[in-house]
């Protein structure tokens, strides 16, 4: 029967990105905070993007207040300097992954360095024309963006294949998103990449939940536990995607030291070295905690002693077999009848191929009447944040709703939180 999808020629616009990844509104939000620090290039970006605080900071049932804005702006800056204080230290080229709306790259430009932004395809069609309409002509040789999923390796393969040298890879506010099967690829491919090009992988996100106390605490005492659950829950709400405890964000509950050590096994069981560096062995000056209480500032430098960030290489003693290495393809084959739609998915519905999967499905619509879809999960390895969304677009657009059979472990664990019927 012939396949009534078209995956090559159709048309992705950037409202259908946007509603299958919405994951990046995170980015304004975080560059929202640090201009609210100070950070002159945040700034500019802010104003070429015409963002405002009420759009970037508010979620769609909670208002940001001040005591939340000013912590979370605080934890950027600390963030964003430590990370782009590294980055630079590598004199390796940045690959920031991913790069959100970051002005990083207007730094880097701006210095001479080699810099690659990294991320959804939603987030790179707004930012890189804003990054380049801030650097001149001579600047803009040192600058370059891809739009790539983390855990497909051929999106990766072909972003880095433009990159001579080795690499320093920065992986930040990130992790928090990921499933254990996307951690798994995630994890695949960075190192396969670090064994290609050399160089190393540095990420804030396994400590970030104690970068976070220790600076909440630090103002507000005996409201932590108050304003992050607060903090969390609009985030949570912004990105339409809840932030989950894998196996290398390390958990504040329950045995913390539990915690980290299973993290710690885990990176090492992905075929890498670690090192834990501490913020204070690379602290930049904070414009964000100039103008607060010195004792209040000298308590959080003093406990940016205890918070680390990974510094991660490929541990070449470790052989892995990568000839049945997932490569991120995917395809899907689909015929009509009586109404229903009948899907056979094969691959990973992943951020890049679940906007292509809705694009097909709404344009079918436009044509023929769809009572329900039955999907064949038969080939299919994984579903992302961004496939759930676009199943559940289905599901609640169809009378019939949506039917998966013949699905792997992964698959239905990705699939646990919808109301999906699985068979």
């Amino acid at each position: 029967m012939e396949n009534i999808f078209n995956f090559e020629g159709i048309e992705i616009d950037q409202d259908l990105l946007e509603r299958t990844n919405p994951i990046f509104n995170t980015a304004r939000m975080t560059l929202f905070q640090l201009a609210e620090t100070g950070h002159d290039d945040a700034g500019n970006l802010v104003e070429w993007l015409n963002l405002t605080r009420k759009d970037t900071q508010d979620s769609k049932t909670v208002k940001a207040d001040e005591d939340d804005l000013f912590v979370n702006s605080i934890v950027m800056d600390v963030r964003y300097s430590t990370n782009g204080k590294l980055a630079e230290e590598s004199g390796f080229t940045v690959a920031d992954l991913p790069c959100g709306f970051t002005p990083r790259a207007l730094e880097f430009a701006k210095n001479g360095r080699k810099y690659v932004g990294m991320d959804l395809p939603a987030t790179i069609n707004e930012v890189e024309p804003a990054i380049m309409s801030l650097i001149d002509e001579d600047q803009k040789k040192f600058v370059s963006f891809e739009g790539v999923d983390v855990t497909n390796y051929q999106s990766l393969k072909a972003a880095f294949d433009k990159i001579d040298g080795e690499v320093c890879i920065t992986t930040e506010g990130l992790m928090m998103y990921l499933t254990d099967s996307e951690m798994d690829a995630m994890c695949e491919n960075i190192r396969r990449i670090l064994a290609e090009h050399g160089g190393y992988w540095i990420t804030l996100d396994p400590e970030i939940s104690f970068l976070y106390v220790l600076i909440v605490k630090a103002f507000y005492g005996d409201r932590t536990r108050e304003i992050m659950w607060r903090s969390k829950f609009r985030i949570d709400d912004k990105s339409d995607v809840k932030s989950v405890e894998n196996s290398i964000t390390i958990s504040l509950r329950g045995d913390v030291q539990e915690n980290m050590r299973n993290a710690l096994d885990y990176i090492v069981s992905k075929g890498f070295k670690l090192e834990r560096i501490p913020y204070a062995d690379h602290v930049p000056e904070f414009r964000s905690l100039e103008n607060v209480d010195p004792k209040i500032a000298a308590h959080i430098k003093e406990g940016f002693k205890n918070v680390c960030i990974w510094k991660i290489t490929v541990d070449e003693s470790v052989k892995f077999d990568v000839s049945d290495a997932k490569m991120g393809s995917f395809n899907a084959d689909a015929s009509i009848e009586d109404g229903r739609l009948n899907l056979v998915l094969s691959g990973t519905l992943d951020t890049l191929s679940a906007p292509k999967l809705l694009a097909n499905y709404e344009k079918i619509k436009e044509d023929t009447a769809v009572n329900s879809v039955l999907i064949d999960c038969s080939n299919l390895e994984y579903v992302s944040s961004a496939g759930r969304r676009v199943l559940l677009i289905m599901q609640n657009d169809c009378e019939g709703g949506v039917i998966m059979k013949s699905c792997n472990d992964a698959v239905v664990w990705d699939l646990s939180s919808t109301d999906i019927l699985i068979k």
